[in-house]
């Protein structure tokens, strides 16, 4: 019987200590996309992505913008972006926006290259004031870890 308290002692310390040491995983709470000026425009500022349950928040924030100006998240990069938009976003109307999008984490836009991406105008898709790559970095807040168990063996 003390053999038997000593083993259940060991399983039980060896079972507490692989679940101390499993892996969690992260998301990303939010992060802050830096927004740069295109074409002359003098339009910087910032997006800021909050995760928020049933989607994200994306506000935008830009210096010298002027009107209502249409807003997106691109796939690709700034440099190299696909000018169809993947997801729409309210306007950016005197520099200030703020959209919801259903349904999507960050973590799906750090997965592979997106770019947030707004016009010069409605009439002039074609023209692009204000860019910005969203990627990992310094503005980046995770999110509370959970922790992930492995599922019981019986």
């Amino acid at each position: 019987m003390n053999h038997l308290r000593i083993w259940l002692t060991a399983l039980s310390s060896a079972g507490v200590a692989s679940l101390a040491a499993a892996p969690t995983c992260a998301t990303t709470s939010s992060l802050t996309v830096t927004m740069n000026a295109l074409n002359g425009s003098g339009e910087n500022g910032t997006a800021t992505i909050t995760q928020e349950a049933n989607g994200i928040k994306v506000v935008v924030s830009l210096e010298n913008a002027h009107g209502s100006q249409p807003t997106h998240i691109h796939t690709g990069t700034c440099s190299n972006i696909n000018p169809a938009p993947e997801y729409a976003l309210v306007n950016t109307v005197d520099g200030h926006g703020s959209s919801e999008v259903k349904g999507v984490k960050i973590d799906q836009f750090l997965a592979r290259p997106y770019a947030i991406n707004v016009h010069t105008s409605a009439a002039d898709l074609a023209s692009y004031v204000s860019c910005g790559d969203i990627k990992a970095g310094v503005s980046e807040t995770p999110a509370p870890q959970a922790l992930h168990r492995p599922a019981s063996r019986r």
